[in-house]
């Protein structure tokens, strides 16, 4: 038999430094992925900061736009309806006309676009040179275009609840919910037609129906100045801005056009009252 030649002293050191790498896993110069994925051995990014966002919309400063729109836009609107209305009836047309229910639209756009853009050119040359007419003047359009809609729909929806001798709280809610309605999709649709105002997405969903629902308390306020409603029975909104047949036509206007900004400013004065700091659509 051939027997084996004894180990050299060189196998014997390999063998050696194989079963120290095997007990090692791995040769000290080849990391491991453990090394490299260890939580001890991360150099930890430093976390940033974010500044908290600022809140808007104080007491003082809702109550400021409110009146500030008030003026611009919801007084002239109510000033615009009542004038188109005597225009209209010069005109041959009756309550129950369709022409009368655009010519007055057409009195409620009017009143918003020039109330909103006069208002805020005046502004700008007295104060605030960094107001934009252009953008003032978009902006103006649309809300004239939701303007007209629910300003023309205000009187059918009058009529369709007077025609069935509803009580003046009645006919008031019904023009606050309709009106508004028709406001609301005046907006809708001004957001998909008008190329310069931002798509529709849900945050101007709720801007547009929140706005929309102090404007129907605008439209509401209107049907007080019917005074011949029922001889104004239940009225009591009558003896601050029902306008009486021996009002002249300026005197109709001015009723008319206080009682959309009366019926604005204390709807949207709940509003500002009611929800928290940075959630109203005005804030």
């Amino acid at each position: 038999k051939n027997s084996q030649p004894p180990p050299t002293m060189f196998a014997a050191r390999r063998s050696l430094t194989l079963s120290r790498n095997v007990f090692r896993g791995a040769s000290p110069l080849q990391p491991t992925a453990y090394f490299h994925s260890s939580p001890l051995l991360k150099v930890e990014e430093p976390v940033k900061e974010e500044p908290a966002p600022v809140q808007s919309g104080s007491i003082v400063d809702r109550f400021t736009t409110t009146a500030e729109v008030t003026v611009s836009k919801l007084f002239p609107a109510g000033f615009g309806w009542q004038a188109s209305s005597i225009l209209a009836d010069g005109m041959g047309y009756g309550a129950t006309d369709v022409p009368f229910f655009l010519i007055t639209g057409g009195g409620d756009f009017a009143g918003v676009m020039i109330g909103h853009t006069g208002y805020y050119a005046i502004k700008k040359a007295v104060y605030d040179p960094s107001i934009n007419i252009k953008d003032t003047a978009q902006t103006g359009l649309w809300l004239a275009t939701a303007a007209f809609c629910s300003g023309a729909a205000w009187q059918p929806i009058v009529n369709m609840w007077q025609g069935v001798d509803a009580p003046f709280n009645a006919v008031f809610a019904g023009a606050w919910a309709g009106c508004g309605f028709m406001f609301y999709a005046g907006l809708r649709a001004g957001r998909a037609v008008y190329p310069f105002m931002p798509d529709a997405d849900y945050d101007n969903l709720v801007a547009d129906a929140t706005l929309s629902a102090s404007i129907g308390g605008a439209t509401g306020f209107f049907v007080g100045t019917d005074a011949a409603y029922m001889d104004g029975a239940g009225n009591w909104l009558r003896p601050v801005i029902g306008v009486e047949d021996a009002d002249s036509d300026i005197v109709g206007c001015l009723k008319a056009g206080t009682s959309t900004g009366l019926g604005f400013f204390v709807a949207q004065g709940a509003q500002n009252v009611v929800y928290p700091s940075g959630k109203c659509w005005l804030d």
